[in-house]
């Protein structure tokens, strides 16, 4: 009794039932007023005759009056019986009308009930509009999920391989320390340390990249000068710029300031740059920015290899691998510099072409 098509067709009926007594009533109480009122009228227009024929008349007007009333009950018969018939009817579209409804509705839930076990599973888009639009939201929902469920199955394999290096070399050192093949000095206990450095970082950048993620980030926004600190960032990579023979140039001059965190902006330049140097030995680096409708851009070009157009989409991706046989990925610096910038207000961005070299820019308010 519980069901919604059994609701549905209960409905019907019952409005059917009831439209069709109402109907019947009152036509059957109307049809009695005025089929009496035409007899009287019919007896009013004879009676004025003659005497002699006044017993004629009286027993016309019984027997009148008699088939009047059989003709009544008739007609009442026949709308009973065309309210049973309606109701039939009303049951029976009610019926087929409730189970249209209801079929798709029963699809989703077992849809819902499936995808439990099997991510894959996706609702059918059926019946009308409203439920069509409830399948297509479930399916996208769906969709959502089962691509945060592959992210995360991602993301514990990337970490895993990112520690696995720094852990291996830390027990390989560790072990040849204790078996006497290494000397303990302090070179070899320096090699040790900076991999417990490597360690900590990436440890850091993971819990700043799910601060940034969440929306959690702890910012200090605030009107910074741009040009001194895009000056700032391009000094800081020209010596292992020059040990690589490549030349970064500067050509931002008199940019407005922006508002942003200041340690957050250099962390992002810091990755770009970083970025940029590691994928272009001995060409050109060019750090530069321009205003924009209330945005100020700021862009860093390399004239390295460039990025396949199959992997331009995912470089902002955590551990992103364009190529599955290299050890080589993205790593978290463009992912978290996507995410500090977005969490000031802005946007990132990168175009590229294969052997051509690559763009990397992005945008900030400009203060006003």
């Amino acid at each position: 009794m519980n069901r919604l098509w059994v609701r549905l067709t209960l409905a019907f009926l019952g409005v059917t039932l009831v439209t069709v007594t109402v109907v019947a009533l009152l036509a059957g109480s109307g049809v009695d007023a005025e089929f009496r009122r035409y007899i009287e009228q019919q007896s009013g227009e004879t009676g004025g005759g003659q005497g002699m024929m006044g017993r004629g008349q009286g027993l016309m007007r019984g027997m009148m009056t008699a088939q009047g009333q059989n003709f009544l009950n008739r007609l009442y018969s026949l709308l009973g019986i065309t309210a049973l018939l309606a109701g039939g009817i009303g049951a029976a579209l009610g019926l087929v009308i409730s189970r249209t409804i209801a079929a798709p509705l029963g699809g989703l839930a077992q849809a819902a009930r499936d995808f439990a076990a099997d991510r894959s599973r996706r609702a059918p888009v059926a019946g009308a509009d409203e439920i069509a639009d409830v399948a297509r939201s479930f399916n996208m929902m769906a969709d959502d999920l089962q691509r945060a469920e592959t992210l995360r199955r991602d993301l514990m394999a990337d970490i895993a391989h990112e520690l696995r290096t720094p852990l291996t070399v830390m027990q390989g050192n560790l072990r040849a320390l204790l078996d006497g093949v290494y000397p303990l000095d302090l070179r070899e206990i320096a090699t040790i340390y900076d991999e417990t450095r490597l360690l900590s970082r990436l440890v850091a950048d993971l819990r700043e990249l799910a601060l940034a993620e969440s929306g959690h980030l702890p910012l200090k926004l605030q009107t910074v000068a741009l040009t001194p600190v895009l000056r700032g960032a391009a000094e800081q990579f020209s010596l292992a710029a020059e040990a690589q023979e490549t030349t970064i140039e500067l050509t931002a001059a008199d940019l407005p300031a922006v508002q942003a965190d200041p340690d957050r902006l250099a962390q992002v330049l810091h990755n770009l740059l970083a970025n940029a140097l590691r994928h272009t030995p001995g060409g050109h680096i060019t750090l530069s920015g321009e205003r924009l409708n209330g945005q100020v851009k700021i862009t860093v070009s390399d004239s390295g290899e460039g990025i396949p157009a199959p992997d331009l989409p995912h470089v902002f991706d955590r551990f992103y691998r364009g190529d599955t046989t290299r050890s080589s990925s993205t790593g978290l610096g463009l992912a978290i510099a996507k995410a500090w910038v977005e969490a000031m207000n802005g946007e990132i961005g990168a175009d590229s072409r294969a052997g051509l070299g690559s763009r990397f820019w992005f945008t900030l308010p400009a203060a006003v």
